[in-house]
């Protein structure tokens, strides 16, 4: 008996729909995740500092901007208004970080007047915000 031979090609699985499907899961994730990031104050150019770290707790946010506007956690507010609204944000918090995001441009006389108003709040700690060096490198 004499079995034709149908199948002289041999069996293949095309992956090419397979790849597209896993770019776009890929494409979905990427864009999603860039929707994730929070942005906690308003977008300036910090300086650079090469013995910035990182700091992972919760902050309140005074943002002075190219043009010299005070802003507290994304709302515009008066230098003199600023130390009523820090404490009013600590509530009964003993601490908190209170973190100054200024512009590459704001003059120095500005950010030392922000300064000068969260060092009147007790239990503020003050920091500035700067981004890394691009010279610097994660050892």
């Amino acid at each position: 008996m004499n079995i034709p031979d149908e199948l002289d090609e041999s069996p293949y699985i095309n992956i090419v729909p397979m790849i597209d499907v896993i770019f776009a899961i890929l494409t979905f994730f990427i864009m999603a995740s860039l929707f994730l990031t929070r942005s906690e104050g308003l977008p300036v150019n910090l300086p650079n500092a090469a013995t910035a770290q990182s700091q992972q707790q919760s902050r309140i946010n005074v943002t002075i901007d190219e043009t010299g506007q005070v802003s507290l956690n994304r709302q515009s507010i008066a230098i003199e208004a600023l130390a009523n609204e820090i404490e009013t944000l600590m509530g009964t918090q003993d601490t908190a970080l209170v973190v100054i995001n200024a512009d590459t441009s704001v003059e120095h006389g500005q950010v030392i007047a922000v300064m000068d108003a969260l060092r009147t709040v007790e239990g503020a700690q003050v920091g500035i915000a700067t981004q890394r060096s691009p010279a610097q490198t994660d050892e």
